[in-house]
């Protein structure tokens, strides 16, 4: 017996040893094939990054995974004690694996063993964090020891708080939902803080199995197993019997999460912010990293900016014509309601049609009206007079057929067209560009009849459109073509396409640089150049085709003349020319070729809009940015655009100390005497040039318009002291817009549009005058001084101690060499005395726009002293002139500031020799090629070539 009883013991002792021993091979086998739990001390979920806009509203996010981190102090017990009872009540006291719930683990899936019902786990929370984390979602006996080995080593390095934290912010609760709080926000549009028993329980009974308790799919399931949490956490204590009543009566409702307020219109701009970062941060960084990211976008200026380009858009668009409707079904006459409503909600609208239109189909195309009937089942009608600007479109250049005469002419029963809701009391046909009307002010009235409807259709043209400021390079709006659901391709950004005129002020900056003043002449007359041998001569015309003989370097920018211009850009040298592009920035690898004086070259709305921002603030360099600041996850700034050193600006608090003083950095890249010069003759554009409709805005005002051969490409480049705005419009495939469509008539209304709104209610400075200018009462015709008689006066901007060439007849007409320096008559240098100069009997004002279309003047500034009779003057803080000196001729300028050397480009005073370019070749001479280049413009896919520039295009 004791024989028996002492082998009896042994044998079990045996067994047990073995059994240890086969335990501890196993988990030392699985143990060496373990990932790196360590890494977990540093786990930061993928967390979704945001884009604001400049006033903090949300314009996008970007995510992987939505999932809103919150750290494990600031989740509310409440929801911490659901998941514990539902998923590891003994938590706090196992080490990561509970014996006990794995023994029941072991009952139950003995039980069930030759059923198909799914084995049961007993994972802990430790164990659930290890699989999420560490290994995949495997259903077999190595992936659990591996997960019971890694949760027991998981117990030993980080606390419970940690491991609770990794858990309730990783684990997936259905409906897109990663983490506790996405979930709430999801299933309750509520913050964890103010969810209630209820729904606590319902988000604790989802980490099983998320689908199979879906609120919707399987409600009833769902109920239960929210009770059954309900009741587990009213065992272990967490909350009373009444309140575990009370919680489960409540019906299980879900509520919608509010739609995100996103900025509308800025899809290019929040576009290329995406490609920056991604460039810049990688994509995980982007889709992972939780950034919070501070753009520079305005969003009342995105929302004009976008309007007024597919307002613009529309207008040229209704100009040329109908090109037919979106589809056509088969509707026969006896349809019923039914049929057609059948029929329309199986349509497709077509990609690019506004949130604001619908797609309708025609019930009956009558002579005066169409009735159409709209997705809902209502119908409505489109009067006669508002098709009539839909003539058919015809092959060619911009053809149309003969005009309208009855709704039949342009739709027929069955077609499906895009229409807008009419706005209200509008009896004309709508305009287009109406699509911000609200959707209560329309021309539905049910007591005088249906619905009125607008015809809509969307442009075949394309364009873009950029807003920034000045002084800091922030990109204030920017909108890249009519719809970023039609096309992503960013035309303010991606588009390569030629200038035209909109590029001439660089070549006459450059002039000005050289020496040469806003009244030196130039002859305006036929220009041939001999290209070489088995060349063509190459003979640029003027858009209008005429001559108009001498004239000032202010009246070739005015009219935009292209013989002046390449006469200048000959003169000056086309090296110059060159620097001055890339130095601006409009071309990195400006062509050295005379066609591109006239915008042969190739450059984007952004890159232009920001070399007009260079002439806006005075010629000082500026760096284009859509992005003032960058945070990580963590709130710590990785990136800011303003990165000037400031004492002082970082004081919570203002104690009495003073304003703190931010250095101006920027790099001068130009003579702000020249670049002021330029901009007050682009100020003359405005007044009497290209874009005269722009004068009645009232408000100091520079820009010029640009329109490249057979009417390609047009633009309107404008600014203010504090605004540039750039427009472009023009065909993806390039194509003529039309023989008369330029630069005036598509681009620059687009401007107007904006800047009338923009501008709106706000006070608009005159351009500052720097140092060293002195300004001059010259006839606007001939720059000549104004004499007694003369009606077109304007007053001149010129360098102090430079020759004015007034009183000349020296005209630069390639002739012979000429020096812009060359030493005047008696008399005529800035600064000398004038001896006689008229003098206007009226007491002309002396302020800077005191009487000239440039502006009025600046409070606190004392004004330059304008030569021809006008007496200097101090101007008060209001504006208004103190005690002037008694009228009389002036025998001195301002005294001359010293002259400006820039860092960039130091202008050379030029010789005869160097600035003369003769228009015909020495013989035997290398002559270079001065043909215009091909004119190649970037489309939404690749660039395609097109014709050589032909003669007289460049407008």
């Amino acid at each position: 017996m004791v024989r028996f009883i002492v082998f009896t013991l042994s044998t079990i002792l045996l067994l047990v040893f073995l059994a240890v021993l086969a335990v501890g091979g196993v988990f030392w086998h699985y143990g060496q094939q373990l990932p790196d739990y360590t890494q977990l001390a540093n786990y930061q979920p993928p967390v979704t990054t945001r884009l604001y806009a400049g006033d903090g509203h949300l314009m996008n996010e970007y995510a992987v995974e939505k999932r809103v981190f919150v750290p494990v102090n600031a989740i509310p017990q409440q929801i911490v004690n659901a998941f514990l009872s539902a998923e590891d009540k003994t938590f706090y006291t196992h080490q990561g694996i509970d014996p006990m719930g794995l023994l029941r683990a072991v009952v139950v899936n003995a039980r069930n063993m030759g059923s198909d019902r799914r084995p049961v786990g007993a994972s802990t929370i430790t164990q659930q964090v290890a699989k999420n984390f560490l290994l995949t979602n495997e259903v077999s006996i190595a992936r659990k020891v591996k997960e019971a080995i890694l949760a027991t080593r998981l117990e030993q390095m980080y606390s419970k708080e940690k491991i609770l934290e990794l858990y309730l912010n990783e684990i997936y609760l259905g409906m897109g939902s990663y983490g506790v709080a996405a979930a709430a926000l999801n299933y309750f549009n509520k913050s964890l803080d103010q969810l209630d028993v209820a729904e606590v329980a319902y988000l604790a009974a989802l980490p099983k199995a998320p689908n199979n308790y879906h609120p919707f799919r399987h409600h009833d399931a769902a109920v239960e197993r929210r009770n059954w949490v309900i009741g587990r956490m009213q065992e272990d204590g967490h909350i009373t019997a009444e309140e575990a009543r009370q919680a489960m009566q409540e019906p299980l409702t879900i509520r919608s999460r509010d739609e995100t307020d996103y900025v509308r219109g800025g899809e290019y701009f929040a576009e290329e912010v995406r490609r920056q970062l991604v460039q810049q941060y990688g994509e995980d960084q982007l889709y992972k990293g939780g950034l919070a990211v501070r753009t520079t976008l305005d969003p009342a200026y995105q929302e004009l900016a976008t309007r007024s380009l597919r307002k613009g858009l529309q207008e040229y668009d209704r100009r040329h014509g109908w090109r037919g409707v979106a589809d056509h079904v088969d509707l026969p006459n006896a349809a019923s309601d039914a049929v057609w409503q059948k029929l329309l909600s199986a349509a497709q609208p077509p990609k690019g049609m506004l949130d604001e239109w619908r797609l309708a189909m025609v019930l009956d195309a009558g002579a005066k009206e169409a009735k159409i009937g709209l997705p809902d089942g209502t119908t409505g009608i489109i009067p006669l007079e508002d098709m009539r600007w839909a003539r058919r479109v015809l092959p060619g250049k911009q053809g149309m057929g003969p005009a309208v005469g009855k709704t039949g002419d342009v739709m027929r029963r069955g077609d499906l067209i895009m229409v807008e809701l009419a706005p209200k009391k509008d009896s004309k046909p709508a305009k287009a560009g109406k699509d911000d009307a609200k959707k209560d002010d329309t021309r539905k009235d049910e007591a005088k009849g249906p619905a009125i409807y607008s015809l809509r259709q969307i442009p075949d043209v394309n364009g873009a459109m950029v807003a920034l400021d000045p002084h800091t390079g922030r990109v204030l709006a920017m909108s890249g073509g009519w719809s970023s659901k039609a096309s992503e391709f960013n035309r303010a950004t991606q588009a390569l396409r030629q200038p035209g005129s909109s590029f001439k002020p660089f070549v006459y900056l450059a002039a000005l640089e050289a020496g040469y003043t806003p009244s030196t002449l130039v002859l305006d007359a036929p220009f041939i150049y001999d290209q070489g041998p088995g060349l063509p001569k190459w003979q640029p015309k003027n858009y209008s085709g005429e001559y108009y003989g001498p004239s000032t370097l202010r009246v070739g920018i005015e009219k935009s003349r292209n013989l002046m211009t390449v006469r200048l850009a000959q003169a000056v040298g086309m090296d110059k020319v060159a620097h001055e592009a890339e130095v601006f920035g409009v071309d990195e690898k400006f062509p050295r070729l005379l066609a591109a004086s006239l915008g042969a070259g190739e450059t984007t709305v952004l890159r232009l809009a920001t070399a007009y921002g260079m002439l806006a603030n005075g010629g000082k360099r500026l760096q284009p940015t859509l992005i003032d600041r960058i945070q990580d996850r963590n709130g710590k700034t990785i990136y800011k655009h303003d990165s000037r050193p400031c004492d002082g600006c970082e004081a919570m608090n203002w104690v009495g100390q003073d304003v703190p003083s931010v250095p101006d950095t920027r790099e001068q890249i130009a003579d702000p005497r020249s670049v002021y010069q330029i901009v007050h003759i682009m100020e003359g554009v405005i007044q009497y040039g290209t874009a005269r409709r722009l004068a009645e805005l009232g408000v100091p005002m520079a820009g010029k318009t640009g329109t490249t051969n057979d009417s390609i490409d047009t633009w309107f480049m404008g600014f203010t002291p504090d605004l540039v705005v750039g427009v472009f419009v023009g065909f993806d495939e390039p194509r003529t817009l039309g023989r008369q469509e330029t630069g005036t008539s598509t681009a620059l209304p687009i401007f107007k549009s904006f800047m009338e709104e923009a501008l709106k209610g706000k006070s608009v400075r005159p351009f500052p005058v720097p140092p060293g200018i002195a300004f001059v009462r010259v006839n606007h015709a001939t720059g000549r001084l104004a004499e007694y008689g003369d009606s077109d006066i304007i007053r001149e901007a010129f360098k102090d101690g430079t020759p004015s060439l007034l009183g000349t007849d020296q005209v630069l007409d390639g002739s012979a060499p000429f020096d812009p320096m060359a030493a005047p008559a008696q008399g005529d240098m800035l600064g000398d005395e004038l001896g006689g100069a008229p003098v206007d009997e009226n007491g002309p004002s002396a302020l800077p726009g005191g009487n000239s279309p440039y502006g009025a003047a600046v409070p606190g500034v004392t004004a330059p002293a304008l030569l021809g009779g006008a007496p200097p003057v101090q101007v008060n803080p209001d504006g208004l002139p103190e005690q002037a000196v008694p009228s009389q001729p002036v025998p001195q300028a301002t005294p001359a500031s010293p002259v400006y050397q820039s860092p960039v480009y130091q202008p050379q005073v030029p010789s005869a020799q160097s600035q003369q370019q003769p228009v015909a070749p020495a013989p035997n001479a290398q002559q270079p090629t001065l043909a215009p280049p091909p004119m190649t413009t970037t489309g939404p896919a690749t660039a395609t070539p097109v014709a050589q520039p032909q003669a007289g295009g460049l407008y």
